[in-house]
């Protein structure tokens, strides 16, 4: 008999996101994302952090600040980074688990790179233009999303 506390499909796809965004140096915003196909196949993870090349010390991690200042020119955020990083190049009908529902600016390219749905678990920016916009944009697009839904499945292990 197989045992019946198993990780969901969900509970899954979302803990790696969630284990993803803990590689982010971000001090104050760590985001991940995981893209997994129709196969529940794991296509590609990101996080929020520097472009490649770019050095982490080298660049501001401030959220205060104005323009070349602040972190908000230069970080690429986790969905991005999980569309980029996708060996095959190839995320159409795909859905996205994100820590933090998309920016406007993801959301576009998740709406060009085809992936079908977005689960996310965390709205904090509801009421922001940016996330207002990312959702227009998707319902326009027909780009599901919905609210990881937990379990309460506690998820432990040491390094």
């Amino acid at each position: 008999m197989k045992r019946d506390n198993y990780l969901s499909w969900d509970e899954y796809f979302m803990s790696i996101a969630m284990l993803s965004a803990m590689r982010s140096k971000d001090p104050s915003t760590q985001v991940g994302a995981c893209i997994v196909n129709k196969d529940n196949r794991i296509q590609s993870v990101g996080y929020n952090g520097m472009p490649r090349c770019c050095n982490d010390d080298e660049f501001p991690w401030e959220r205060d600040g104005e323009g070349l200042a602040s972190k908000y020119l230069y970080v690429c955020h986790a969905e991005l980074n999980a569309i980029l990083n996708s060996g095959t190049g190839n995320v159409r009908g795909c859905i996205c688990y994100t820590t933090l529902f998309p920016c406007n600016e993801c959301a576009k390219a998740i709406i060009q790179s085809g992936i079908a749905e977005v689960v996310y678990m965390c709205d904090k920016y509801s009421e922001s233009d940016s996330v207002l916009a990312s959702k227009r944009m998707f319902d326009t697009a027909g780009v599901k999303y919905r609210l990881y839904n937990p379990s309460n499945k506690e998820i432990s292990f040491k390094l």
